[in-house]
């Protein structure tokens, strides 16, 4: 007679999984109340709260951009120079050449789509590192601001911009400000490329081991392509956020935003998938970086105070995304 088989061991998720994964939701909601407390008739208040949403639209949607080549690997600098061309082509278009807001808007985010493309082949089959390249890249762009504007910004004649154009931004849904919901669509169609269709899958793949998705016939350099491509499309779209809410062509605007960008991507990839670059991470870690930004500031904080914390919390999100990364490595060998 045999004895009964040995009852297989229970898996048990690490004790620091739900901290690791969700850590972030929970210090967004602690920063909302800690501020509220400390500032009761001003913080809390629908009208504070409609301020962060829309005046954070353009630096989550470009930190979403930035999610799609960090997923494979890469890192894209231009995006900041890319956010600042897109803005004043779209406004030049639109002032100087006459063209129709939409016609000019879909210009404008498929030219992204295409300097993202030209980006991603001269990292892939030029074979230069990508920091050097997109910092190349993006000096191009810079150069052709300057060209557009002669150093000078685009006004709109003195019968301003189309209203339809310049709602893009101004106009409310259900009470609150449209660039929360495009933020939203954005997060929502990053989400499905990277978690639910082929593309994503082999982006993760090639961030975490090139030579294995190479070895396992995934063609590395195409789908990285199209990750650059997707992340200049993106870069057109907030460009094109920025210009209906500034309503001028400022050829210095672009490079503030790429800080923030990458602060956002790069926190957000500790959070909900911690190890990798997932895009309703991003919008947590920006939301984490909004609800910050706005309390300091209403606290009184200097000038030098935003930054400063872009800056620290920028060191802190590079290392925590590499533990996790770490992490999630020793976890799989030990399953």
């Amino acid at each position: 007679m045999t004895g009964s088989p040995a009852p297989r061991p229970v898996r048990r998720r690490p004790h620091g999984h739900l901290v690791g994964g969700y850590g972030l939701p929970g210090l967004a909601v602690l920063l909302f109340l800690g501020f509220s407390l400390a500032l009761p008739h001003t913080f809390p208040t629908r009208e504070n709260i409609a301020s962060i949403l829309s005046n954070q639209a353009v630096p989550a949607v470009l930190a979403l951009g930035a999610t799609l080549p960090i997923a494979s690997g890469k890192f894209d600098l231009s995006l900041g120079y890319g956010l600042g061309l897109a803005h004043v082509v779209a406004l030049r278009l639109v002032v100087g050449e006459g063209w129709p807001w939409p016609l000019a808007c879909l210009a404008v985010v498929g030219g992204g789509a295409a300097i993202g493309a030209v980006n991603g082949v001269v990292v892939e089959f030029g074979r230069i590192d990508p920091f050097i390249a997109t910092l190349g890249t993006g000096s191009m762009m810079y150069a052709a601001t300057g060209w557009i504007t002669g150093g000078a910004r685009i006004v709109p004649g003195p019968d301003g911009l189309p209203a339809a154009f310049t709602g893009l931004y101004d106009s409310r849904v259900l009470g609150l400000p449209a660039p929360a919901f495009y933020v939203l669509a954005v997060a929502v169609a990053l989400w499905l490329v990277l978690e639910r269709l082929p593309v994503g899958r082999y982006l993760y793949v090639i961030g975490s081991n090139p030579r294995t998705a190479a070895m396992v016939g995934i063609p590395t350099h195409r789908y990285s392509v199209y990750a650059f491509a997707g992340s200049g499309l993106v870069a057109g779209f907030a460009g094109v956020l920025l210009a209906a809410q500034q309503q001028i062509g400022n050829p210095s605007v672009g490079l503030e935003y790429l800080l923030p960008a990458f602060v956002g991507a790069l926190l957000g990839s500790t959070t909900i998938r911690p190890g990798r670059a997932n895009a309703p991470g991003t919008v947590v870690a920006v939301a984490v970086l909004a609800i910050g930004l706005a309390g300091i500031g209403q606290l009184g904080a200097r000038f030098w105070a935003t930054p400063l914390f872009n800056g620290v919390t920028l060191l802190v999100a590079v290392g925590l995304a590499g533990y996790s990364v770490r992490r999630r490595l020793r976890t799989g060998a030990h399953a």
